[in-house]
């Protein structure tokens, strides 16, 4: 496994999800066109779940968040306050292994703040997302301006088109550089593993 210094520690977590973040990020405003409630969302690279809260608030009752991390310590973060908001059983957590999701379920939607370039092999990594996604469903990537060039967001959206995703749309999200991928119907197997750097 490759050395894992650049991938946010969970002991972070209180920069990752405060009110000046989520009114920088405002995970409302960010994603309400693209989840619908009842819908299946995949949050990749959860951390303490300033996204996931939100999403299991916008998916109701019906709907359900697969909230993925690496980090056991985040993952604990993210059922505390779930419980704290009452949004438990609409929440199911999962361990990540470094390269591999690991994860069977198909979704309705799937979210990767922060984290695409924290992962070694991003083709591999797409591939895996794209078979997750249900036909037509939608992948939004977002990623720092301050971390990510331009021409790395460009290879990103490369390894993403290799993988059967079509970008659809560039949302305008602060200090960001973003991307909606779909998943244009092409069947790919699950790759094995993808890494993280």
């Amino acid at each position: 496994m490759a050395a894992l210094s650049r991938i946010c520690p969970w002991w972070l977590a209180p920069t990752l999800d405060n009110p000046i973040r989520r009114l920088v990020h405002n995970p409302e405003k960010i994603l309400r066109r693209y989840i619908r409630e009842g819908d299946t969302v995949l949050d990749l690279g959860c951390g303490s779940g300033t996204f996931t809260i939100a999403i299991a608030k916008m998916v109701g009752e019906e709907g359900r968040v697969i909230a993925v991390d690496l980090q056991e310590k985040m993952l604990e973060i993210l059922r505390k306050k779930a419980a704290k908001e009452e949004l438990s059983s609409r929440i199911t957590t999962h361990r990540s292994e470094a390269d591999q999701i690991g994860i069977s379920d198909r979704v309705d939607f799937a979210l990767a703040f922060y984290m695409v370039h924290e992962v070694a092999d991003q083709g591999r990594f797409f591939r895996e997302v794209a078979s997750l996604l249900k036909e037509d469903a939608s992948l939004l990537i977002s990623e720092p301006k301050f971390h990510v060039s331009k021409s790395a967001f460009r290879r990103m959206k490369e390894a993403a088109e290799g993988a059967a995703l079509t970008p659809t749309d560039e949302p305008k999200i602060r200090f960001s550089r973003s991307l909606v991928l779909r998943r244009n119907g092409v069947s790919l197997p699950r790759s094995a593993s993808f890494g993280l750097i």
